[in-house]
Parts: C-alpha cells; structure tokens; sequence
C-alpha cells in the first residue's frame, strides 16, 4: 500500500505484545495516519510472563503499515537512560516528531516490605525517569516557541493507581503524573498539549477469572474496559477536536470504584 506523506509522526513504547494497551494505541494511531515508531522490549515481557508471541512487534507493525504509515520498530529497556532520546532520533528520520504516547512500564508486585531496592530503582527508572527524557527529548526538537493557541505537539501518558501490595509501581506512576502535568505548564511555549490517561482494570492477559467477576462488580458501566477504549481517548486527544484537553489526569475506567 502507498504510504502517505505527512507530517503526523508519533513515538509510541510499550508495543510488546499483541494483547496490550500499547498495540490499541499504534493501531489506532495509524487508523488516523500517524507515523510510528513503535518501542517494545522483549526482555521484560518475558520476565513478566503475561501471554505474548515472538513475532509480536512484527505482527503489530504490520497491521499498522497495512494502513498506509510508515512504522519503525525499534527495541529498547527503557531503564537505559540513553534509549529516550534514540527513540526520539529514530523517529526524526522520518520528519518532525509531533506526538508521544508513554504506555510502557515495570510492574512487579511488591509491599512495603517486600519490596527491594534494585526493583525500586528499576520502577522509577523507567515508569517515572523515562518519562522524564522521554518529554525532554521531544521537547527539546520542537520549535522554542509557537503562535499562541497552536498545537506544536501532543503528550499522553498511561497511568494507575494501583499501590497497595504494588508499591514501587504505584509510587512511580505517581511520579509520571506529575512529570507531565508539569509539561502542560513548561512546555507551553511550545505548544505542547500534555495528558495522563488512568485507564482502569483493562484485562491484557493478567487477570484471572476471580480478578474479572470483582472488576466488573466494581465498574459501574457493567464491563472490564478494553484496550480499545483507552485507544479512542488517545486518538480523541491527539486530534483537532481534543486540543482543549491539557495537563489533566482524565479517569477513563467505566466509572470503576467511584463510589
């Protein structure tokens, strides 16, 4: 299929498995005819051992580039400070970059006690560090300032608030929170639209049957959210129509727990 010539390039990490939230986001991405390049690391899905194949990766930049974008896979731990910027540069290949989708993360269940202060540092180099030098380096390559009003680039980043039992996890993602509702604020001059999206208990291969029957018990809406809905909001706020949407946590989990 011809790819299209544009300058929608988007960056998009934790794309590791098929049943993920991350491949939603660079499907739907390129379902709008953004350019990807897509992060994965193969090592820790792995580790983690949630349901996966080898090919993976491949199979999801496939079903992107059969939409007409170009796609770049390119592996890396992001608990290696030097990969957010090469990411970024990967993706400068192919134009200016202008949207950044964080959907990557460590989580391994800890407590208080539990938990070790390798996986402790391992949380919030990548949950929270990464973050950080992710929004650097993509700041840092657009232009300084902006018309005001305009859109110079879109940020979304994936959070929980899962801690109990999960500490190190739910620490760091608060730290990512913070990370980018500060970029919605510092960034503006680059007319830099910052987000956080708490999708709620989305069920990518880790739940078992109790933790589905309490989840759905708990949401409102009747149902688990998919990776799809996550996918929706995404597209929403890097539209025209969600330029409005800047530096908020928005709750987009079927109503779970709200009462």
């Amino acid at each position: 299929m011809t790819i299209r010539k544009h300058s929608k390039i988007a960056v998009v990490t934790g794309v590791g498995r098929r049943r993920s939230i991350g491949a939603a986001l660079a499907v739907g991405l390129a379902h709008d005819g953004w350019d990807l390049v897509v992060n994965y690391w193969k090592p820790y899905d792995m580790r983690v051992g949630l349901e996966s194949g080898i090919d993976d990766p491949e199979t999801i930049a496939a079903e992107c580039r059969a939409l007409g974008v170009a796609v770049k896979l390119v592996p890396g731990d992001l608990s290696d400070p030097t990969v957010p910027a090469e990411l970024i540069r990967e993706a400068q290949s192919l134009g200016p970059v202008t949207g950044l989708v964080m959907s990557h993360c460590e989580s391994v269940d800890s407590s208080i006690l539990t938990t070790t202060l390798e996986s402790w540092e391992r949380h919030f180099a990548v949950n929270a560090r990464a973050t950080w030098l992710l929004i650097n380096a993509f700041a840092q390559q657009l232009p300084e300032s902006v018309i005001a009003g305009e859109v110079g680039g879109r940020i979304v980043a994936l959070t929980s608030d899962h801690t109990v039992n999960n500490l190190p996890y739910g620490a760091s993602k608060g730290a990512l929170d913070r990370i980018v509702t500060a970029a919605a604020v510092e960034l503006a001059d680059r007319g830099i639209r910052a987000n956080v999206i708490n999708p709620g208990p989305i069920d990518t291969g880790w739940m078992d049957d109790a933790i589905r029957e309490s989840g759905i018990a708990a949401t409102p809406a009747g149902r688990l959210g998919t990776a799809g809905d996550t996918a929706d909001l995404v597209r929403f706020l890097f539209s025209e129509s969600g330029s409005w949407m800047n530096g908020q946590i928005l709750y987009s989990n079927g109503g779970f727990k709200v009462g």
